[in-house]
């Protein structure tokens, strides 16, 4: 039994009662409008069918962009160039920002009925040409996807997805914005042309917000910035997740975060914001909410000043202003399905009466449906109606070429395809009356184009959009991203450009340490090592500085190292130098005074000729100290110990052979001895001879297999050169100060065997004094020769040759100068034989 009517209609689905508006026309336009943007639900008993719900929250915005079509339309119509004879008209839904209301309206505009039923199209007037919608991303999806079957060519003045732009999956769907993958890139750079490296991220739990941010975070992290965080608002939670996200937000060192999302989620967010008093964060804006007349309000100021974000490219409309101020809200062809004063919250009430109270001239009012200085959405909306016009004018240019029309005319379209006028759409190239031109690539989408839009509350708490900048990709490269920092931003930061960084720059001088298991933004700041410098910000590595050079104090340059040596303009080299001379004349004047009593008999009785050869000694004992004073080059590295060797050998070898003759003198007098041959002055002689020439000997040797030689020496002081004589070979050395360590000796014991010989002027017991000093000097001096280093080694070595040699001179001569010049009665031969002593 074949159903009946009743029967058949109890078993569709109850359709949405969608409210719309229609202007006639010889083809139509078909538009879906988010006029609303909320609804409301009544209390649901589960007694009846549950209500479809109201449309809330009215938007003035999109009431612009409605009455941007109406112009658009309108100011086609009258230009006699464009679609000649041809009148246009359209067909408006609202959306409500509701996914059922859109897809409802979208079939309703493919059926052509007042109920939206799939695969089926009966049109009693007019065809839909073509559809603009939606503004919201995922429902242009939606849209696309179906709309993509019948290869109906879409148009969206507001979805920026870059999904949209797989032509395998939306082969008919354009847009007059641009993808978000550049308002991403774009974004990015903004982010890194401030420096900014600490960035936190949050993002719409939707297609247009986890594209969005996943495209900045590759951006960032690819130019070196670091995340501090990537969350999400959550559609699917009541409170969109809002006290979790400004947990997050007020806890993080971050101080810019990254919104991708729309104005209206963002709302929970923002309350929670303000009400847990979020300061002090710089937030960057997508363009869905960078210029949103809802987050501009007072109450937001204190969280959203400072802002600075990506909107879409701004233009004008020439002549809407006038358009706009010769309508009347309720009087055009929209009606009460967009002004249902029940349902306005109390402010936009207000508003709304005090525009309809303007009978004939609007001028007075003043708010987002008044202002077209800076027309985005509108704009977009405008030129999609003109990309329509453009691709049917070319449609029916070219059929008209081809073949003659009938009396109907183009204007019924009944030849039109959905595919055809595709066609024409993509190749389109429309320059529009503000100047702008529009045209698309092969995945439907126009050249990018962004202002850049910074946020600064003036003196009544509003939030004012200024734009600063721009973002253009059919510029040149160089010109592509620019920035006016001259406009007064950043005045919550006393004109300077905000930071926000993990970590605070490491200075020149300083390197770059990664602290474990975070970013590599995160790290701490080490001063450089010995001998490395840094000389830019942020290194993370030191240079070594060549090895002639050392860090400055603030280790960012490499400066001359100081060299150092003994030298005579120093302080220290002038008075050894002036005591070296001044000691070496000492020996002279004793000489002098010698000479001048040299028959008196305690001269005589002391071997005046061989006192006269150890005062010649002593003299260049003390003047071979003048070469170790200077910058050494390789003839004083040759000589000097060399010179000290041979001249201390010549006094020490002196010195034992005076004593030896004591020793044979004392022996010679008793009776019978042999000893008197060796008392022979000329055993003396040989002593020195043969000990000087073993000294010689073994110099000669040391400068022949290993000479010593000068060097710089830059290991042992940091920052210095130390320019010395490297010894050569430090066996030598040390053979030389060991053979005078043995004359010495040899000479200490014999004087000390022979310090009680009887006699009145006993000279062995001064050479024990003479000799003990000389040894101690030279004992001292090797624990602090190798504790010394530098110029401070010389000085140590200088100072020894000194006091050695002063010790002989005070043990050897002084008693016998003290006795000629004081105690004369003692310089004669009756004391010397002891015949004056009591």
């Amino acid at each position: 039994m074949p159903a009946t009517r009743s029967d058949q209609d109890g078993c569709r689905l109850r359709g949405l009662t969608i409210t719309g508006s229609r202007e006639s026309g010889s083809v139509l336009i078909g538009v879906i409008l988010p006029i609303h943007f909320d609804k409301e639900f009544p209390d649901i008993d589960f007694t009846m069918r549950p209500p479809q719900g109201d449309c809330i929250m009215f938007s003035f915005e999109v009431l612009q962009q409605f009455q941007a079509l109406r112009f658009a339309v309108e100011e086609i119509n009258r230009n006699p160039s464009l679609l000649p004879n041809i009148t246009l008209g359209f067909q408006v839904y609202d959306s409500c920002a509701a996914m059922r209301h859109e897809l409802d309206g979208t079939q309703m505009l493919l059926t052509g009925q007042e109920r939206g039923i799939p695969n089926y199209s009966c049109h009693e007037g007019p065809s839909i040409a073509a559809i603009i919608g939606h503004s919201i991303s995922p429902y242009s999806i939606l849209m696309a996807h179906m709309l993509g079957l019948y290869r109906y060519p879409q148009i969206s003045h507001y979805s920026t997805s870059a999904l949209l732009s797989d032509r395998s999956q939306f082969p008919s769907f354009f847009r007059t914005v641009p993808n978000d993958d550049f308002q991403s890139k774009g974004l990015a750079q903004l982010v890194i042309h401030f420096n900014w490296t600490w960035v936190g991220l949050v993002a719409l739990s939707e297609d247009y917000g986890q594209q969005g941010i996943q495209v900045i975070k590759q951006e960032l992290l690819k130019a070196g910035a670091c995340l501090a965080f990537t969350e999400y608002i959550l559609n699917s939670r009541l409170d969109k997740n809002a006290p979790y996200l400004t947990k997050v937000i007020r806890d993080s060192s971050a101080k810019v975060i990254v919104i991708f999302s729309t104005d209206v989620e963002m709302v929970p967010l923002l309350n929670e914001l303000v009400k847990k008093n979020v300061i002090g964060k710089i937030f960057v804006a997508s363009e869905a909410w960078s210029t949103s007349v809802l987050l501009s309000d007072s109450k937001y100021s204190s969280v959203l000043s400072d802002s600075i974000g990506f909107s879409f490219h701004s233009s004008v409309i020439p002549n809407f202003q006038q358009y706009l101020n010769s309508i009347h809200p309720l009087q055009g062809p929209e009606g009460t399905w967009v002004y249902d004063c029940e349902l306005l919250n109390q402010e936009m009430k207000t508003e709304l009466l005090n525009m309809c109270a303007e009978k004939e001239d609007l001028k007075s009012i003043y708010n987002s449906f008044s202002d077209v200085s800076s027309l985005r959405g509108a704009h977009n909306l405008y030129a999609a109606i003109y990309v329509i016009a453009e691709a049917l004018h070319d449609f029916h240019t070219y059929h008209k070429t081809i073949r003659s029309l009938n009396d109907k005319g183009f204007g019924q379209f009944e030849d039109l395809k959905p595919w055809q006028l595709s066609h024409y759409i993509q190749a389109v190239r429309v320059r529009l009356t503000s100047g702008s031109e529009i045209f698309f690539d092969k995945n439907g989408d126009p050249p990018a184009a962004y202002d850049i839009v910074y946020w600064r509350a003036d003196e009544t708490g509003n939030v004012q959009h200024i734009k600063v900048g721009s973002y253009d990709t059919i510029r040149p490269e160089e010109d592509t991203f620019s920035v006016d920092l001259g406009v007064g931003l950043w005045a919550y930061n006393n004109g300077q450009v905000p930071y926000s960084v993990c970590s605070e720059s490491c200075f020149p001088g300083f390197r770059q340490v990664m602290r474990r298991g975070q970013p590599i933004c995160c790290f701490e700041c080490l001063p450089c090592s010995q001998g490395e410098i840094s000389n830019q910000t942020d290194s993370i590595r030191c240079m070594k500085c060549p090895w002639d050079q050392w860090p400055n104090l603030q280790k960012d340059r490499c400066i001359k190292k100081e060299i150092e040596f003994l030298s005579i303009e120093e302080p220290l080299g002038t008075a050894l130098m002036a005591s070296s001379i001044f000691s070496s004349s000492i020996p002279t004047c004793i000489f002098g005074l010698l000479f001048y009593f040299k028959k008196t008999p305690v001269v005589r009785a002391n071997n005046f000729s061989l006192s006269c050869l150890l005062l010649g000694s002593l003299c260049l004992c003390f003047l071979c100290s003048l070469a170790f004073i200077g910058y050494p080059v390789n003839e004083k590295c040759l000589l000097r110990q060399t010179t000290f060797g041979l001249t201390f050998a010549l006094c020490v070898s002196c010195i034992l052979a005076k004593t030896l003759m004591v020793v044979f003198a004392f022996m010679a007098t008793r009776p019978g001895s042999e000893v008197k041959k060796l008392a022979s002055p000329w055993l003396s002689y040989i002593i020195i001879i043969l000990c000087t020439f073993l000294q010689f000997t073994l110099c000669i040797l040391w400068i022949s297999l290993s000479p010593p030689f000068p060097e710089q020496n830059i290991n042992t002081k940091p920052g210095i050169i130390i320019v010395e004589c490297n010894e050569g070979s430090t066996t030598f050395f040390w053979s030389m100060l060991g053979f005078l360590g043995l004359l010495a000796t040899l000479s200490f014991i014999v004087a000390f065997l022979a310090r009680r010989l009887p006699d009145s002027f006993n000279e062995a017991k001064y050479i024990t004094f003479s000799m003990l000093a000389f040894l101690s000097v030279w004992i001292s001096f090797i624990p602090a020769y190798f504790s010394a280093s530098g110029k401070y080694t010389v000085a140590m070595e200088i100072f020894a040759i000194q006091s050695s040699s002063w010790a002989l001179v005070v043990g050897m001569f002084l008693p016998k100068c003290f006795i000629v010049l004081f105690r004369p009665n003692m310089n004669s031969r009756e004391y010397l034989m002891g015949k004056n002593k009591k």
